[in-house]
């Protein structure tokens, strides 16, 4: 993937994409709302390596990127179920607390949308965000997912809390772009 809006771009993360994405993840305060509040510990080179497996029709990690400089990143991974039509499960940070807040993260999820919808054939989306996250499930809804419930203690974060998360689906006709002008011209 790799397409752009105004001064926003996302593209596929290549192995020397490694060291900026070891860095978001080990940082607590980047992972504290994934469960992660100390990081994930993960080194560089795993990451590389695990770069080196992303495929078009598996998963991918992907690099958000406002006037050439890396903010954050999204991911999807395709989930295949026999006898059912193809669906995508996604994520996102901005990880630059600079870049939060501006509609940014709204602007990428739309780009990662239009392009599972139209050139991945997905039939679906869906994703789920930590309970406590309304910034993120305010930002999911305007985009037309919807909530299909809560979780209740599913998880422990790294410090022992236990967390609840949302589950959120999104169709192809409930998708609100924002990137109007970009959209329409693609029959979304």
């Amino acid at each position: 993937m790799d397409a752009s809006y105004q001064s926003l771009r996302v593209r596929n993360a290549y192995p020397e994409d490694a060291a900026q994405l070891c860095a978001w993840w080990n940082d607590g305060s980047v992972m504290a709302h994934a469960g992660f509040p100390h990081g994930l510990g993960t080194t560089e080179e795993r990451i590389r390596s695990d770069l080196l497996t992303d495929t078009d029709l598996t998963r991918r990690r992907l690099i958000i990127l406002y006037d050439g400089t890396p903010i954050g990143e999204m991911n999807y991974r395709l989930l295949h179920e026999e006898d059912s039509p193809r669906q995508a499960e996604i994520g996102i940070k901005i990880c630059n607390p600079a870049f939060q807040n501006r509609g940014l993260g709204r602007q990428a999820l739309s780009l990662l949308i239009v392009h599972l919808f139209r050139d991945l054939h997905c039939a679906r989306i869906v994703l789920d965000t930590n309970l406590h996250n309304l910034r993120a499930q305010h930002v999911y809804e305007s985009l037309g997912f919807e909530r299909l419930g809560v979780r209740e203690n599913c998880f422990q974060d790294q410090v022992g809390q236990w967390q609840s998360a949302v589950d959120y689906a999104l169709c192809p006709e409930n998708f609100v772009s924002f990137l109007e002008e970009a959209t329409a011209k693609e029959g979304i």
